[in-house]
Parts: structure tokens; C-alpha cells; sequence
């Protein structure tokens, strides 16, 4: 008995330890179970290639997807006809005109310069290969075709598509036309600075009228040649001592050579890679070869109504005459009068403000430095055209007008000046005329009366002028921002005059195309924000309702004569 009893026990324990054991192992085998299920459960995705694809480039591309609202928005097919004078009857087919200008048009949406990087971009991206009209298959044309294209439309092809988008933002009512503001930028040419080299030197003026048809823009007079050499020899004694370590150091090849010298100057050097561009520079900017842009902007909504270039070694003020008839006549073209124009002083000159005064514009235009209203100490007799001392304790000497001359920077300016015995005895005469000088002088431009004007215009009305120096500000400062930093006018990828001005066209008519799909597809309330707000609106507008009753109610007279004091406490 005892050894079964034994036995048994022995037994049970087994069964004990057995299940046990089974339990830790369908534990086990739940846990190892529940990974292999999570573990099933992460995706993985690779890409097995088909022989054939369904599939629609519509499909791929949203509804409000950016280049499809702007197809939509103009239609250019305009531009068949305006490219059709540039193509032969036989030979091969060129590439699309208005594919040509869609590319181009993504090129400044996107601030890219390069024509190669431009079909790299369209290639890739599938909303611009359903704005140009490539499938997915198509091979986009080369990038030599772009450039190619670009040099064979003439300049009034991309002035057309210009004006069709500035009749958009007309359309629109975008263009007030009262007031234009301008301003210029510089654009940096598609040429070095090392590529400049020194223009043939003709020895007198004779050799030059003979070669003036002929390269003319190659070549210079020993005379200007030797003012300039003058004046850097001036400039390198007068700034040998500056800080900047690179001034006093010459470009030189590794054979010796003078690549390029420290001074350059338009008259004596240019560069045959771009011969049209010109040497310039801005305060605090390095010398380089740019171009001159020029832009007029409407201050209504911030459109552009005139851009071109011009030679960069031009000054400001005679570039406005170019810009303004540009501006004026695709203004005129869409039934707007050009009204007012806002301009800094650089844009100041004598000839400037005759032009526009002439043209009967209303303009704004600070003088520049050099200008003097008055002088002091004497006064101007328009009858006689003369001036008049009127200084205490002077002789009241009389300058008359002695004739016009041009000095040496090619001013033209009038004359007026005293006689030695009116001045030689006077006990001002030192003060006023000099130590050794016995007779006093006074120059002023020829046109003073139109700088006179533009002065009693800014000092009768100093408030209003103001205005206009801030709105001239902020209408084309931040346009210019806009243009130079992201629609791709900071740099001309092309060379020549005429290229450079497609350059300019192109970046503006971008910019304004921005403005005009911004314009016409704003935000407008959906229904759900226009039932809140009814909602949010209604309980204050049952408020006001409420109170005007009860302040008529208790108007009544039945309510005047009743006391409505407060209550006394008497306990």
C-alpha cells in the first residue's frame, strides 16, 4: 500500500509538472503567434515594373492645381499669329510657339536662369507636361532649341504677349492709370569682367569720323583717352591708402599678362563676348558688366504697365523718355490716360522735366543736389533778364546775361556776370567774389524755369509730396524686390541689347500674370462660415431689437410720472 500510495503521489506531481509545462508553452507559442501577426501586418511595398500602363496624365493632375487654373486663365493662341512671319514653307517643323513660350514662362515662375536645368524641370514635373501638352512618354525638345527660338522672335512678338496679359489685369479692373511709378535696376550681363579689352586708340578726330560707321562702338580718340587715363591716375593717388586689399592688385594671367587693370571706363574698354553691355556699379556693389532695367508700375493694385532696358552706362533721366512712351501707349491701347508720375531724383534733369511738361504729365520728382532755388544775396529780374545785389552794405551791382556755354562735362548752362568796377571797390567783394577775383559770376542751367516749377510744386503742397514719395516707395521698390529675387530678371542668360530686353518683358509679364491669378481666384466664403456667422450675428441683433422696445416703452408718459427711485432701508 505504502508504495503505491507512493507511486500515486509520484504520479500526480507529474501531472502537476506536465500541465505546467503545456501551459508555458501555449503561452509561448500565443506570444511567438502575436508577433508573427504583427509583423504580417506591416506593409511593404515594392515596385514591380508592367509591360503596359492605363493611365491618363489628367488623372494625375488636381483640379486646382496651379498651371491648370493658369491654361485656363489666358488663351495663347494668339501667338500662332504673331510667330508666323518667322517661318518658311518648307524644311523641317520647328518647335511649338506657344510650347516656346509655356517653357519659358515655367522658367520665370520657378527663378530658373539655366535652359538646360528649365527642360530638366518640365521633364520631371507632370502638372507642367499637361501645360505644355507632353504626355508622359513625349520627349521635351532640346535645350538648344529654347535658346535658338528665344534669338529668332523679334522683340514685338514678346511685347504682344505682354499686352495680352496687361489687358487681362485691365479687364479686371487692376489698373487705375492715375498715377505711374518708375524706377531701374541693374542686370547683370552674361559676360566678365575679364573679358573687357582696351578699344582701338585714333590718333585725331579726323580718323574717327572716318571709321564712326564702322565698329564705331570699338574704338576711341586718343583725347578721351587721355582724359580718362587722367582721371584713374587721379582715383589711384586719392584711394592708394584704402583698406580693401584687392584694389591695388592687377588681374594677371600666369604668363604676366595684364588680364584686366584696376580702373576700366565705357570709353576706353569693352567687352567682345557682350559688346552691349556696359560697366557699372551701385554703392557698396562690385564693377560689373550689367544691363539697365527700367519698370513703370500702376499704384492700384501694383501692376506693371511699361518695362524695358536700356545701356547700362545711362543715367536715369535719360531713360524716362523711353519708359514713358512705352507706358503711355500700352496705356492708351486699353482707353487710360497716363496721368501722374512718381520718379526719385535721379530721374531729375533739365531735359527730363521739359519732356514731360511738353507731354502735359503731372509729375513728382525731387531736383537733384545741385539745384538752387535762389541765390543768396541777390535776386532774378525776369523782364530783364538779369541779377540784382541786394546785399547791405554792397556796391548793388547788376550781372547781366553774358551768353550760354558748355562746360567740361557737357552741360549747357547761361551766364550772368557782374563788371569789374562794380565790384572791384566793393567792401564785400572778398566774401563774395574771392581774394583775387574782381567781378562776381553766376551760371544756371538753361532749363531753371522747369526745375523752378518742379521746386514751387514741392514746397506749395509739402504734405502731398510726401504722400507721393512714400507711394512711390512702397508701389515699385517692392516690384523690383519681387522681379530681381523671384521671377529670374537678376541675371540675363543671353547676350545683346535686344535680348536683354525680351529678358525684362518676359519677368514682368510673369509677375503680372501672378498678380492677375491671385486676383481672380480669391478665397470667398463657403456656406458653412456664412451660416455661423448669420448665426453668431443674429442673438446680438435680437438684443438691439429688445432694447429699443423696452427704451420707447418706458418713454410713455404713463411711466414718466412714476418714481422709479431706490428703495430707502427705514429699518
Amino acid at each position: 500500500m505504502n508504495v503505491n500510495s507512493q507511486q500515486n503521489s509520484q504520479l500526480r506531481e507529474t501531472a502537476v509538472l506536465v500541465a505546467q509545462l503545456q501551459q508555458i508553452y501555449q503561452k509561448k507559442t500565443c506570444k511567438k503567434a502575436k508577433k508573427i501577426v504583427f509583423l504580417t501586418m506591416q506593409g511593404r511595398k515594392e515596385l514591380t515594373p508592367k509591360m503596359l500602363y492605363q493611365v491618363h496624365l489628367q488623372d494625375l493632375i488636381p483640379e486646382h492645381n496651379f498651371y491648370r487654373v493658369l491654361d485656363k486663365a489666358i488663351d495663347f493662341h494668339f501667338l500662332y499669329k504673331a510667330t508666323a512671319p518667322y517661318y518658311g514653307e518648307e524644311g523641317q517643323e520647328s518647335i511649338d510657339p506657344v510650347v516656346f513660350f509655356k517653357i519659358c514662362l515655367v522658367g520665370y515662375l520657378n527663378n530658373i536662369n539655366s535652359d538646360r536645368k528649365l527642360i530638366e524641370y518640365c521633364s520631371n514635373c507632370l502638372d507642367v507636361r499637361l501645360f505644355i501638352r507632353y504626355d508622359i512618354d513625349e520627349a521635351l525638345p532640346w535645350h538648344s532649341t529654347i535658346s535658338r527660338t528665344r534669338q529668332l522672335y523679334g522683340e514685338e512678338v514678346f511685347l504682344t504677349l505682354f499686352k495680352a496679359v496687361l489687358k487681362l489685369c485691365v479687364s479686371k479692373g487692376m489698373i487705375r492709370g492715375k498715377r505711374q511709378a518708375v524706377d531701374s535696376v541693374f542686370i547683370k550681363a552674361n559676360a566678365s569682367m575679364d573679358s573687357l579689352v582696351e578699344k582701338e586708340v585714333l590718333e585725331d578726330a579726323s580718323a574717327f569720323v572716318d571709321e564712326l560707321e564702322e565698329n564705331s562702338e570699338f574704338k576711341t580718340t586718343s583725347t578721351r583717352k587721355k582724359i580718362v587715363e587722367q582721371h584713374h591716375a587721379w582715383k589711384e593717388e586719392a584711394y592708394k591708402n584704402q583698406p580693401n586689399p584687392n584694389f591695388n592688385i592687377d588681374k594677371i594671367d600666369e604668363h604676366g599678362n595684364l588680364i584686366r587693370p584696376r580702373f576700366v571706363s565705357n570709353h576706353t574698354h569693352y567687352s567682345p563676348t557682350d559688346s552691349d553691355a556696359r560697366v557699372s556699379v551701385k554703392p557698396g556693389k562690385a564693377r560689373q558688366l550689367n544691363y539697365f532695367g527700367q519698370i513703370a508700375v500702376d499704384d492700384a493694385h501694383h501692376v506693371i504697365t511699361g518695362a524695358c532696358s536700356d545701356f547700362a552706362d545711362k543715367r536715369d533721366s535719360q531713360c524716362i523718355e523711353k519708359i514713358v512712351e512705352l507706358t503711355e501707349e500700352n496705356l492708351n491701347e486699353n482707353g487710360i490716360e497716363l496721368e501722374e508720375l512718381l520718379a526719385d531724383g535721379g530721374y531729375s534733369s533739365g531735359e527730363a522735366l521739359k519732356y514731360l511738361h511738353q507731354k502735359n504729365i503731372n509729375a513728382y520728382i525731387p531736383n537733384f543736389g545741385q539745384y538752387k532755388p535762389e541765390r543768396e544775396g541777390f535776386i532774378f529780374n525776369k523782364e530783364l533778364h538779369q541779377y540784382e545785389c541786394i546785399k547791405e552794405g554792397g556796391n548793388k551791382a547788376i550781372l547781366p546775361f553774358k551768353g550760354e556755354k558748355t562746360d567740361s562735362k557737357g552741360y549747357t548752362k547761361r551766364t550772368y556776370r557782374s563788371s569789374e568796377s562794380s565790384c572791384k571797390n566793393c567792401p564785400l567783394r572778398e566774401q563774395c567774389c574771392g581774394k583775387s577775383t574782381k567781378f562776381k559770376k553766376i551760371d544756371d542751367s538753361i532749363h531753371k524755369e522747369h526745375y523752378d516749377r518742379m521746386h514751387q510744386k514741392l514746397t506749395q503742397n509739402p504734405y502731398y509730396a510726401k504722400k507721393m514719395v512714400r507711394v512711390r516707395s512702397k508701389t515699385v521698390e517692392p516690384v523690383i524686390g519681387t522681379l530681381v529675387n523671384f521671377t529670374n530678371m537678376k541675371r540675363v542668360n543671353t547676350r545683346g541689347i535686344k535680348q536683354a530686353n525680351k529678358h525684362v518683358l518676359m519677368a514682368a509679364l510673369t509677375y503680372n500674370l501672378k498678380k492677375y491669378l491671385k486676383f481672380i481666384t480669391k478665397k470667398v466664403k463657403t456656406k458653412a462660415g456664412v451660416v455661423c456667422e448669420i448665426e453668431t450675428k443674429a442673438p446680438i441683433s435680437k438684443k438691439t431689437v429688445f432694447y429699443n422696445l423696452k427704451s420707447l416703452f418706458l418713454s410713455l408718459s404713463f411711466f414718466t410720472k412714476l418714481n422709479f427711485g431706490p428703495k430707502l432701508n427705514l429699518a
